[in-house]
């Protein structure tokens, strides 16, 4: 499967993707172990995970020794998150979708993330929301 193969599988009929809102922020030292347990993880290496700096993939099994593509292997779905944000160590999620496989399979938006929190001890019900600002005012000429 190409990415453009995994984009399509993202937008296929049957995938759920959900705005998380407001965006769960995993502090620090969760998000650290989160990180070592995705890599440990990781589909090159026997696990069902693929991390990367803007989305983290879950397959339904690894991938064959030595592939850098996923083969027989089918996107259960895909967590989209800002490193960084909105401190320099923590990670937002702001979006997941689980494919038309997946939803398939009984996975669900939570269930998904929840695999992944659970790393670092956390859920997506538990996990800390971003503390959104309402936008200020707009300026406007005149007005004191």
């Amino acid at each position: 499967m190409t990415l453009d193969q995994a984009y399509v599988e993202l937008i296929d009929e049957g995938a759920v993707t959900q705005v998380i809102r407001p965006a769960a922020v995993i502090p620090e030292e969760a998000a650290h172990d989160v990180l070592m347990a995705l890599s440990l993880r990781d589909v090159r290496v026997g696990g069902v995970w693929q991390a990367e700096p803007s989305l983290w993939r879950r397959f339904d099994r690894a991938w064959e020794p030595g592939d850098e593509s996923p083969g027989d292997a089918e996107l259960i779905g895909s967590i989209q998150i800002a490193y960084g944000v909105p401190t320099r160590y923590e990670i937002t999620i702001f979006r997941a979708t689980v494919t038309k496989n997946g939803s398939q399979q009984g996975w669900t938006v939570e269930a998904l993330c929840d695999e992944a929190l659970a790393f670092g001890g956390l859920s997506l019900a538990s996990c800390p929301r971003a503390d959104l600002q309402p936008p200020p005012m707009p300026f406007r000429q005149g007005q004191r």
